[in-house]
């Protein structure tokens, strides 16, 4: 019989906890994928970008490649910020 009361009462708990936890508004937080995605595609772009650019110049150069490699780094630490302040 106490058992029962005792069920009774943590089963009632739960109840209440989950009822208050449907109307309490959740952070809004990126998954971490998300956020490895939006740092790492420009930097990716940009590389490629970079690397097209340095083909279409003659001789060996990487200067399109290293810029816009700093560039994508940029954008994406911005992009990251910027998907988190919301």
């Amino acid at each position: 019989m106490n058992n029962q009361k005792l069920l009774k009462k943590r089963i009632e708990s739960q109840v209440k906890r989950i009822k208050k936890a449907e109307h309490e508004p959740r952070p809004n937080l990126p998954s971490m994928g998300t956020l490895g995605l939006v740092m790492i595609l420009p930097i990716i772009g940009g590389v490629y970008l970079g690397h097209w650019l340095d083909d279409k110049i003659e001789g060996y150069s990487m200067h399109w490649t290293i810029s816009l490699l700093f560039i994508g780094l940029i954008v994406g630490i911005f992009n990251v910020y910027f998907l988190i302040r919301e």
